[in-house]
């Protein structure tokens, strides 16, 4: 890489980080907060969104004091531990490894989306851990569309229904069903260029 190049990508990260504070303040409890990591990895796992392949991965924003955190599922190296992460926005959105962010809010009341929240917390605070297999059919792990899909489900009382994905026979969520749904509006999408 020559120095030039240098200069330009350190510049793009700076843009990248100062559009992701420009769009902290009008982030809410509960928004849906997506990215697309720019690895094979990342790349892959859009692929399986049946119907839009902008985002691979999703989290929920909580508000904590003057701070703005995402609760996500996560897996690989990226996370060692393997449990649910609470990472501040701006490692969540990072432009070093990721191609852009989406927030979504849902249009339900405010004290549905401070469920979310709520709920998002406790599997955090029981150290749910990744799952490496994607099922559906286990609550003791979870892989981040599923995670947030539990969310966004139990803490609604059923009132938020998903579409589910399917390859053959395999079900799932994708991230897609989520952003996608008819109650979840975008707020923001920010490309890193």
């Amino acid at each position: 890489m020559t120095h030039a190049d240098s200069v330009k990508q350190q510049q793009l990260y700076h843009r990248a980080f100062v559009r992701i504070a420009g769009v902290k303040d009008s982030i809410r409890n509960g928004d849906l907060i997506t990215r697309k990591g720019n690895d094979f990895t990342s790349e892959s796992l859009s692929t399986l969104n049946r119907r839009d392949h902008r985002y691979s991965h999703c989290g929920i924003a909580s508000i904590e004091n003057d701070t703005v955190f995402v609760y996500h599922a996560l897996g690989g190296d990226f996370n060692p531990d393997q449990k649910i992460r609470r990472d501040p926005l701006e490692v969540f959105a990072e432009p070093y490894t990721n191609r852009g962010i989406g927030i979504f809010r849902f249009s339900v009341a405010d004290s549905i989306k401070g469920n979310f929240v709520k709920l998002a917390r406790s599997f955090y605070d029981r150290g749910i851990m990744f799952d490496m297999d994607f099922s559906l059919k286990t609550k003791d792990r979870m892989y981040c569309a599923e995670y947030v899909y539990c969310c966004f489900t139990e803490a609604s009382h059923f009132k938020l229904a998903f579409n589910h994905s399917y390859i053959k026979d395999f079900e799932f969520i994708g991230v897609d069903d989520l952003f996608l749904h008819p109650q979840c509006r975008p707020l923001s999408e920010i490309v890193y260029k």
